[in-house]
């Protein structure tokens, strides 16, 4: 199963993200994510057998524990893309608050499952909520005029768990269904 490590947002910001999403479509190249599935993406873990499981759900128990990250309101607003605005890959949603918490969750997950034979993130995480990838450049001008004159805010939740998440890829895209959560204290 492919698996990773994620806080999802709630069904009620669905409306507000596909309204920014709504600001990109006219941008060719673009492959939206289903505002119905986003999510912060803590750790992908990738394809992981059935026998390690166990294992993996007492780590990200532990993990949890270890960030000693108390529920917490968290804020998104702001676009941004990766790698940079010259050649763009992913168009994101930005963290306003509770950025600090969740990347005490993610180098918690990161550690513990980097010590189980992961591989370890190639990158600096940046706490985000990806919008969109970019297949190819048609629309890139659109996308960076967007994304340097836009600040949307798209509201905030409040962060209680994460979720061992599976993703199944379809001709329709990647859906996902929570596997295990596990709460903060």
């Amino acid at each position: 199963m492919r698996l990773f490590v994620s806080v999802d947002l709630p069904d009620d910001l669905a409306a507000s993200i596909e309204t920014v999403q709504d600001e990109l479509r006219d941008a060719s190249g673009l492959r939206f994510t289903d505002p119905e599935q986003t999510h912060v993406t803590l750790k992908f873990l990738g394809d992981v057998g059935e026998g390690q499981l166990d294992d993996l759900r007492r780590e990200l128990a532990a993990a949890v524990s270890d960030a000693s990250v108390e529920p917490f309101s968290a804020r998104f607003g702001g676009l941004g893309v990766f790698p940079s605005l010259e050649y763009i890959s992913v168009v994101w949603l930005g963290v306003e608050a509770g950025g600090d918490s969740l990347t005490r969750l993610h180098e918690a997950v990161e550690s513990r499952t980097v010590a189980m034979g992961f591989e370890p993130e190639s990158h600096e995480f940046t706490p985000h909520v990806t919008l969109a990838r970019m297949e190819h450049a048609g629309g890139k001008e659109l996308v960076q005029n967007v994304v340097r004159e836009r600040e949307p805010t798209v509201g905030k939740m409040h962060v209680d768990s994460i979720h061992l998440t599976e993703s199944t890829l379809t001709d329709d895209g990647p859906t996902y269904s929570s596997v295990d959560s596990f709460s903060l204290e």
